[in-house]
């Protein structure tokens, strides 16, 4: 299996304080992927140092066996990798169909009516609110929106962070059924979720990071079955 992002090693510090501590961890082309932990454990902090944003201070990223940790923010983009990002940021004034379009900018609009016919097809409610500026959607749909349109980029690797942050129980299962889709698709997905069970089921492989540190790894399965998982993370059932 080839190996389509890869940790080595990172460090990442605000300031004084380290946001993160010799992680290392891979996601492999075609799985899906989980890190689950508490909020603060550094999460996110690990999805944007990918794009640069903390650089990283030791260690290395690699996407396709090319380091990363150096490159603009650009391309990285261009290279192949997406993020839906953590609170959806979506364009607010503009349209449904202008915020996909943006989404566009890293390969250009040659593929640009193909592309939104698919995303349509994925998420119907975007189709029927095509016209509406994004302020007018539900957060639900935002997150539809946001997802939508990093898949515009034709990504080879779509991060997530926290797609189920603040959305209703069937909101979220819709979300991750389409996931689901993109996965038996063959997409490669590295997901980020406070919401382990959701989380884990989808995932092929999960890790648990703590503190900054990678703490416990395993595939889903054995992670959904772990005790102190179960216990921290899934109300102990």
């Amino acid at each position: 299996m080839n190996r389509m992002l890869e940790f080595r090693e990172v460090d990442v510090f605000y300031g004084p304080i380290q946001a993160l501590q010799q992680v290392s961890l891979e996601v492999n082309e075609g799985e899906t992927v989980a890190l689950i932990g508490a909020n603060g454990a550094g999460k996110s902090t690990l999805l944007m140092s990918i794009f640069g944003q903390p650089r990283i201070a030791g260690g290395q990223i690699l996407f396709r066996g090319e380091d990363i940790s150096r490159k603009s923010t650009h391309s990285i983009a261009a290279a192949g990798i997406a993020q839906a990002p953590e609170g959806r940021r979506v364009f607010p004034d503009m349209t449904v169909t202008e915020n996909l379009q943006m989404g566009t900018i890293p390969i250009g609009n040659r593929h640009e009516a193909e592309d939104l016919q698919r995303m349509f097809a994925l998420f119907p409610h975007l189709e029927e609110r095509r016209h509406q500026r994004a302020m007018t959607l539900s957060g639900g749909e935002q997150q539809m929106l946001a997802i939508a349109r990093a898949l515009m980029s034709r990504p080879r690797l779509l991060l997530l962070d926290e797609p189920s942050l603040g959305l209703a129980p069937l909101v979220v299962k819709q979300i991750f059924q389409t996931l689901r889709e993109l996965a038996l698709e063959g997409m490669t997905l590295f997901l980020v979720e406070q919401n382990a069970h959701h989380a884990l089921k989808l995932s092929d492989r999960g890790y648990v990071m703590v503190n900054g540190r990678i703490r416990l790894q395993g595939t889903g399965g054995e992670l959904l079955a772990n005790r102190e998982v179960r216990q921290a993370y899934l109300g102990g059932i």
